[in-house]
């Protein structure tokens, strides 16, 4: 298990709660801050270090990125 503070946290269930748990139902950044109902800057660095933390992963794309999750967290 990896240690999540509680904005990653926070974040992870909104993936979930979106669907973004395989790379065909990717979701944005935009998509997860308005679940979160947090702050863009905030949610973005929380999916920076849960990509790190190799929790999550992040696609480019020609818009925008889209986020999903890797395996059970």
């Amino acid at each position: 298990m990896v240690e999540m503070n509680p904005i990653e946290q926070l974040v992870v269930n909104a993936m979930k709660e979106l669907g973004a748990t395989k790379d065909t139902s990717i979701k944005t950044a935009d998509d997860i801050m308005k679940k979160c109902n947090r702050p863009k800057g905030m949610v973005n660095n929380a999916l920076v270090s849960l990509v790190q933390k190799n929790v999550i992963k992040r696609i480019a794309r020609e818009k925008a990125s889209g986020y999903y999750i890797i395996g059970q967290v």
